[in-house]
C-alpha cells in the first residue's frame, strides 16, 4: 500500500495493499495503501513493450473485432488472454536484471537533454554505472523548486524531455499539502498494462469469475488547476475520467462487468455516489461474485451506509423508484436502466437488514460473493477484525502495489493471508534500487537524510528478509527518488523478488489515505494546546492513537496537563483545541475530515501521574529507563487501555476543519 501496498480497488479487483491505490494505491501506500495505491480495476487494451531487442509479451485482450460478444467463444478468449498475461510476468520476471537495465537506459535516453539530467552532468551517458555514481538520491523537497517551476507554467523540458500532462496529488504530504507528482501521457499505457495482469492472476485461485459482476465502490476526489494551469487530482481521479477507463465501458471484457455504471462513479456528491453505488449493488445482489474499495476504510464506510439508509434503499428496489436526494439528473438517468421493480428481493434485503447482528452481512446479503477485494496491509491491516466480521471470514484480497510517484506491482497469491502479502515488482514498470535499513528496529523512525549512492542495491541484489527503503527512477522525470516505503524481501518469483509492505516512513497516524508524521502532530499539538495558556495551563505529556471502534476512525490524543485549580477550564476550550489541532493537519486530512471518511478528533484529559505509570510499564516490559521516552504514537493495546483506565474527561472536535482543493496559493478548480 504508497499503498495505494497500497497500497488500491477499483471497479476490479481491489486490493489488501499499501496502503500499500498506497492504492498498497498505500498507498500503503494504493498500502498503500499507502498509503500509496494499490488499485484494482481491469483495464484491456492491448499493449506491446519493446525495450531495446527486447520484445515484451502483449498484455491479455478481450477485444473483438466488432465489438460484438460471441457467448460461445467467450470462455476460450479468456483462457488465451489469461495465458499470455501468465506468459508476460513469466517471461519479465526470468529476465528481470537485463529489463531493469533497459528501462533505465530507455528512461535516460528519452530525456538526455532534460535539464535536470544535465545539471547533475550525466551529459546523454545511459549505463547503469554512469547514472549510479553521478545521479543523487533525492526526497520531494530536493525536487520541490523544479516542481513548482512546472506547476506554475513553466513548459521546457525540466525533468523528462515528454511533456507533463498533470499532476498526480500523493497521499503523502509537504508542508501540509499533498505532494505533486509529475506524470506523461505514457504512464497511463504502463497502468493499464498492470491492470491487465490482475485478474489473470486471480482466475487461477477463483475461476468462473468473468460469468458474474463485481460489486466497488469507487469515487472521485476534487481537482484543482496549477497557476500553470495543469491538473493537479489523486491518481484514481485522473484514471476514472481517462479515456482507458470510460472505453472499457464500450469493449468486452469479462472482468470489467461491474454492478455500478460510471455516472455513479464519477459524481462528486459522495452521498448520491455512495447511494447509487449500494443500490445498483443490491439490485443485482445474485449476480455479484466479488466486493470490494480501494480501501479497507473506505469498504466499512458503504457497510455502515447500508446499515443507515437500509429503509430508503429497499423502498427503491420495492416499488423502482429513485429517492429524491439523487438528483443528478445523469445519474438518475443511468440508475433507472438498473433499477426494475422488485418487492422480493427489497423484502429479503429488509429482513436481513432488521436482524439484531450484523455478522456475516456480506455474504447473506450477497450470497455469491468470493472474496473482499480491498488493501488491508500497512495501517489498513487494524480492520481487518471487522471486515472478517462483516464478512463471515471471507478471503481479503490484495491484488496490486502501486503509488502515486508509480506503479510497482502485484500479489500473485491473492488468496493467502493479509499477514503473508508479498508483491512481486514488475521490472517494466520503473527502474527500482533499495536503500538497505541497517536497523530494521523501530522502522516507522527511520530517516537517513543524504543516504551514500553506493548504499543502494539493485532490484536482482536484494537479501531475503531484509528491509529496504524503496527508490524508483520514473519515465515521468523521477530520478533515484526515495519513495518512502519500508518493504521487507519475502521470496523470489523467479529472479524478480517479492516484498512486504511493512510501513510508510515516520507514519505514526493513519486512518483513510492519510499519513500523519511525529513532527507534524507535535506542531499541532503545540498549536491546539497554546489555548491552555489563558487559563495558567499547559501540556505537560502528551501521546495518542488511533481508534477504529468508530466508524469512519478518528484520532485520539491523550493529555495530561498541569493546571491552575482557581481557573477551570471550560469543555468547550477543550473542543476549541481539538479544532485547531486538526486545522493545523496536513491537507489530506483536513479533506477526509470535510469528506467524512474521517471522524473528528477526539482529545482525553488523563489524570496527573498517568505518562509515569505509562513509563513504569515500558519499564516493566524490559525498556531501559536510560533510553525511554514518551511514545507519541501507542497501539499495543494494554498500554491504549491503561491511558483510558485514567481518562478523566473526553472532548470532540466540533468543527470542520478548513479545507479546499489544490494548495493555499492556487485558485480554485473552476
Amino acid at each position: 500500500m504508497s499503498c495505494f501496498p497500497t497500497h488500491s480497488s477499483q471497479l476490479s479487483p481491489n486490493s489488501k495493499v499499501r496502503s500499500p491505490l498506497r492504492c498498497c494505491f498505500n498507498s500503503s501506500s494504493i498500502s498503500h495503501s499507502h498509503q500509496h495505491l494499490f488499485l484494482l480495476f481491469h483495464p484491456h487494451n492491448l499493449t506491446t513493450y519493446i525495450l531495446f531487442s527486447i520484445a515484451m509479451p502483449e498484455a491479455p485482450s478481450y477485444n473483438k473485432p466488432n465489438g460484438k460478444v460471441d457467448v460461445a467463444s467467450d470462455s476460450s478468449i479468456t483462457k488465451s488472454s489469461n495465458d499470455k498475461a501468465l506468459k508476460y510476468i513469466e517471461d519479465v520476471t526470468s529476465n528481470a536484471d537485463e529489463i531493469q537495465k533497459r528501462v533505465l537506459a530507455e528512461i535516460l535516453s528519452s530525456s538526455a537533454h532534460a535539464e535536470y539530467l544535465q545539471r547533475h552532468g550525466l551529459d546523454g551517458r545511459t549505463d547503469r554505472d554512469s547514472f549510479k555514481n553521478i545521479m543523487p538520491v533525492v526526497t520531494y523537497e530536493d525536487l520541490k523548486p523544479d516542481i513548482d517551476r512546472i506547476a506554475d507554467g513553466d513548459t521546457s523540458s525540466i525533468l523528462c524531455s515528454k511533456p507533463i500532462s498533470e499532476f498526480l496529488t500523493s497521499s503523502g504530504t509537504s508542508g501540509g499539502e499533498r505532494k505533486l507528482m509529475p506524470t506523461i501521457e505514457d504512464e497511463l499505457e504502463r497502468r493499464s498494462l498492470l491492470y491487465s495482469l490482475l485478474m489473470p492472476v486471480m482466475d487461477q485461485f477463483v475461476p468462473g469469475l468473468e460469468k458474474g459482476k463485481g460489486m466497488y465502490f469507487l469515487f472521485v476526489k476534487s481537482e484543482a488547476k496549477t497557476p500553470g494551469g495543469l491538473l493537479a487530482r489523486p491518481v484514481l481521479t485522473s484514471y476514472y475520467k481517462s479515456s482507458h477507463f470510460n472505453n472499457s465501458k464500450q469493449r468486452y471484457d469479462p472482468y470489467t462487468n461491474y454492478t455500478s455504471p460510471i455516472e455513479s462513479i464519477l459524481c462528486l456528491d459522495s452521498y448520491q455516489s455512495m447511494y447509487s453505488q449500494m443500490l445498483c449493488g443490491l439490485s443485482q445482489n445474485e449476480q455479484v461474485l466479488r466486493v470490494g474499495a480501494v480501501f479497507a476504510s473506505g469498504f466499512i464506510r458503504a457497510i455502515k451506509f447500508l446499515e443507515k439508509h437500509w429503509v430508503s434503499l429497499c423502498r427503491d428496489i420495492r416499488n423502482g423508484t429513485l429517492d429524491p436526494e439523487i438528483s443528478d439528473s445523469s445519474l438518475r438517468d443511468a440508475i433507472m436502466k438498473i433499477l426494475k421493480p422488485n418487492p422480493k428481493l427489497a423484502d429479503f434485503i429488509e429482513a436481513e437488514c432488521m436482524k439484531e447482528s450484523w455478522k456475516g452481512i456480506i455474504t447473506r446479503v450477497w450470497p455469491n460473493t468470493k472474496y473482499v477485494d480491498v488493501i488491508v496491509t500497512g495501517t489498513m491491516s487494524q480492520y481487518i477484525p471487522i471486515l472478517d466480521y462483516y464478512s463471515n471470514g471471507l478471503p481479503l484480497v490484495c491484488t496490486m502495489y502501486a503509488s502515486s510517484e508509480c506503479y510497482f506491482g502485484l500479489n500473485l497469491n491473492p488468496l493467502c493471508e493479509p499477514s503473508e502479502v508479498s508483491y512481486t515488482l514488475i521490472p517494466t514498470m520503473a527502474y527500482f534500487e533499495f536503500l538497505p535499513l541497517e536497523n530494521t528496529k523501530g522502522h516507522g523512525n527511520i530517516s537517513i537524510s543524504h543516504p551514500d549512492q553506493e548504499l543502494l542495491v539493485d532490484l536482482v541484489d536484494v537479501e531475503l528478509g531484509q528491509e529496504y527503503e524503496l527508490v524508483v527512477t520514473t519515465y515521468a522525470g523521477l530520478y533515484r527518488y526515495r519513495v518512502g516505503d519500508i518493504l521487507r524481501v519475502a521470496g523470489f518469483k523467479n529472479k524478480a523478488p517479492q516484498f512486504n509492505f511493512v510501513c510508510r516512513k515516520n507514519v505514526v497516524l493513519s486512518i483513510d489515505s492519510d499519513k500523519t508524521d511525529e513532527v507534524e502532530l507535535q506542531n499541532a499539538v503545540k498549536n491546539g494546546a497554546n489555548r491552555l495558556a489563558e487559563f495558567g495551563a499547559s501540556l505537560t505529556e502528551y501521546t495518542s492513537c488511533v481508534d477504529t471502534s468508530t466508524i469512519p476512525g478518528h484520532y485520539v490524543l491523550y493529555w495530561e496537563i498541569s493546571t491552575n485549580d482557581e481557573t477551570p477550564i471550560p469543555g468547550s476550550v477543550f473542543e476549541e483545541c481539538c479544532f485547531e489541532v486538526e486545522g493545523c493537519l496536513n491537507s489530506v486530512y483536513r479533506q477526509g475530515r470535510v469528506s467524512e471518511s474521517i471522524g473528528a478528533l477526539e482529545i482525553k484529559i488523563v489524570e496527573n501521574g498517568t505518562f509515569d505509570k505509562l513509563m513504569d510499564f515500558a519499564l516493566s516490559q524490559g525498556a531501559s529507563i536510560n533510553q525511554y521516552k514518551t511514545p507519541r504514537c501507542v497501539k499495543y493495546a494494554p498500554i491504549v487501555e491503561l491511558l483510558d483506565s485514567k481518562t478523566v474527561s473526553s472532548y470532540f472536535s466540533t468543527k470542520y476543519p478548513h479545507w479546499v482543493p489544490g494548495h493555499k496559493k492556487w485558485c480554485m478548480f473552476p
